[in-house]
């Protein structure tokens, strides 16, 4: 397990995966319990897609109590959106649920103010229950089923029936969307120590030690293969199959999967139960990478859990460039733009062998020190910030923050000895302003 963890976490640096934290334990016994500062265990974190899961299972909660019907139609519980297209009034909540709902993809725009309504409004594109398609705004619509039927918020409504019994969740919350719904497809805000605890419940069957805390019909109809995503494009686990808002990889396992690497994965045969958190933005297809490289890891865990390497596991990093002081330059200077793409017109640098500072206007500062992982806080939220000089006079610069979303910043400078500054910076990350994407030349 050691090596296999260390390959794990060398090929995310690799790959420039900035990996917040990871946890693995079996049979409730902790093997891996790791996160980088500034994003510790107990920090929430947003979970983006993970959402879904938590917003699947109070569905199936309410379907328990018999206050609703997964075979019920969606549109009887909103009747002032009505009259809706036939095949929206032929939508069940069960097809919601498996993500065989009637269009081909998220009905609202993300800068629009009625994600609630698009999901009514939108011509569907096919029968409901025919085809697999990944759908964040049917989640945010049962959310909004869960909201107006317990007549609370999503969280609230899930608090005394799975985070208090388990001691968690005191600081997790939705994000709200536009009409002040939880946001029940990617809104979720928890710390990752939270959802181990709730990993190891749903791989027992809703038990927690000799007490029940979920229905068992209610996990079982969470993790039970509800459609086959295997048109998708994504990485092979991600098309093996669907429950109920959960991703079933195969081999006898679950998953909750959001955006940029958020990981919660149980399989009760073997009684595994992972928590990963992350930021994969940096990488094109860079989640779906890390959920393979996850898995290879956890193949190797006997089905008992034990293993003779696991008490001495490496210790997670921050992406870093690396590099030699023996490349750097030393600038103290004030450059102007001679041309570029972008660009700001002008930057402030200090820089030498042992880190330095960049800035181009009071949102955009870069404080690093070459030798050792720095944590700031920044407009894009907490962060830790790495750098290098790679070769004789560049440096690069590596940022991975969290806020209400995940970003990743990337900066390279080149320093030629005729006084020419070449910088490119890469911003990555669903939310993150475009002002940190540009490349220009300098002259100082």
């Amino acid at each position: 397990m050691r090596q296999t963890l260390t390959t794990l976490f060398a090929e995310a640096q690799a790959a420039d995966i900035a990996l917040h934290s990871v946890q693995i334990s079996v049979a409730g016994e902790s093997l891996v319990s790791d996160s980088i500062e500034p994003f510790g265990l107990d920090v929430p974190h947003r979970m983006y897609s993970v959402s879904k899961s938590f917003t699947g299972l109070a569905v199936l909660l309410l379907a328990e109590e018999g206050r609703l019907d997964l075979d019920d139609g969606i549109a009887a519980y909103f009747p002032e959106q009505g009259p809706v297209h036939p095949w929206l009034e032929q939508t069940r909540i069960d097809d919601m649920l498996a993500m065989t709902g009637p269009h081909s993809r998220t009905t609202y725009v993300e800068a629009s103010d009625s994600w609630f309504d698009s999901y009514f409004r939108v011509p569907p594109t096919h029968r409901a229950g025919t085809l697999f398609t990944y759908d964040t705004s049917a989640s945010y619509v049962l959310a909004a089923l869960v909201e107006r039927i317990a007549g609370m918020p999503v969280l609230d409504y899930l608090r005394p029936r799975l985070l208090d019994p388990l001691g968690v969740g005191a600081g997790a919350h939705f994000l709200p969307g536009p009409e002040g719904i939880s946001h029940g497809g990617s809104g979720l805000i928890m710390a990752p120590g939270d959802l181990l605890p709730i990993a190891e419940l749903l791989n027992a069957g809703g038990c927690l030690g000799a007490e029940r805390i979920v229905p068992e019909r209610a996990v079982a109809r969470l993790l039970e293969r509800r459609s086959s995503p295997a048109m998708q494009t994504w990485g092979a686990p991600l098309r093996a199959g669907y429950g109920r808002q959960v991703w079933l990889p195969g081999g006898g396992g679950w998953m909750m999967f959001g955006l940029g690497g958020q990981i919660v994965y149980g399989d009760p045969a073997r009684r595994i139960a992972a928590v990963v958190t992350a930021d994969t933005t940096t990488l094109t297809g860079g989640d779906q990478r890390l959920v393979d490289m996850l898995l290879r890891a956890l193949d190797v865990v006997g089905a008992d859990g034990r293993d003779a390497d696991a008490v001495s596991t490496p210790a997670l990093a921050p992406p870093a460039p690396g590099g030699h002081p023996g490349n750097a330059r030393s600038l103290v200077v004030e450059v102007e733009l001679m041309t570029g793409e972008d660009a700001p017109e002008a930057m402030s640098v200090d820089v030498g062998a042992a880190g330095g500072r960049v800035r181009w206007d009071a949102a955009h500062e870069l404080v690093f020190d070459t030798e050792r992982p720095m944590t700031t806080r920044t407009p894009l939220g907490d962060a830790v910030i790495t750098a290098g000089w790679t070769e004789r006079g560049v440096l690069d610069v590596r940022l991975s923050a969290v806020g209400n979303d995940i970003a990743s910043v990337r900066l390279r400078l080149v320093a030629d000895d005729d006084g020419i500054l070449t910088v490119m910076c890469q911003g990555f990350g669903p939310a993150i302003d475009p002002s940190w994407t540009f490349r220009g030349s300098y002259r100082h």
